[in-house]
């Protein structure tokens, strides 16, 4: 698998999940296990830093707080795209970030909008992805099987690549 770390690759990944609004985000929990929630992303611009709105209470900012490994998936099934994230997560108070990441649909979750004292932000600092990005057309899948059919040979899935960021 071909291991890249040039900026093309990096504006590559980001441009694969920047439609894709959910991730499950996994921390690691109390007794060791992963925990996977979904979380919507905070899509700004990207800088190897990804950005979400949380509950300062919730478990995932106390599994933060005793390991900070996070691992993000973000999956477009329409466009056969797919992404695995590993990063370090940091949960932040500062209002002025909150204001900057605030959006008037977080309002569902946060009633009190940006100011809500529970309120937080947990940025997750990029420091690996694969991606997988796979022909979607209805077409190529059927070429894919008829080659499959007639060869025994499985077709191209498409590109799929590592990308260290630090």
């Amino acid at each position: 698998m071909e291991v890249r770390n040039d900026q093309a690759a990096k504006d590559k990944v980001f441009e694969l999940i920047k439609d894709a609004r959910i991730a499950m985000m996994a921390t690691r929990g109390e007794y060791g296990t992963m925990h996977a929630r979904p979380m919507g992303t905070n899509h700004t611009e990207f800088h190897g830093e990804l950005w979400f709105l949380t509950d300062v209470r919730s478990e995932k900012v106390h599994d933060l707080e005793r390991d900070d490994e996070v691992l993000l998936a973000y999956s477009d099934t329409a466009k056969q795209n797919y992404v695995s994230i590993s990063g370090r997560g940091e949960v932040l108070r500062d209002r002025a970030i909150l204001k900057d990441l605030w959006f008037e649909a977080a309002r569902t979750w946060f009633p009190k909008g940006v100011d809500d004292p529970d309120l937080a932000a947990i940025k997750v600092t990029v420091e690996m992805a694969e991606y997988w990005d796979s022909p979607s057309s209805a077409m190529v899948y059927i070429y894919g099987y008829a080659k499959a059919l007639t060869t025994g040979r499985r077709p191209n899935p498409g590109e799929n690549a590592t990308v260290r960021f630090s």
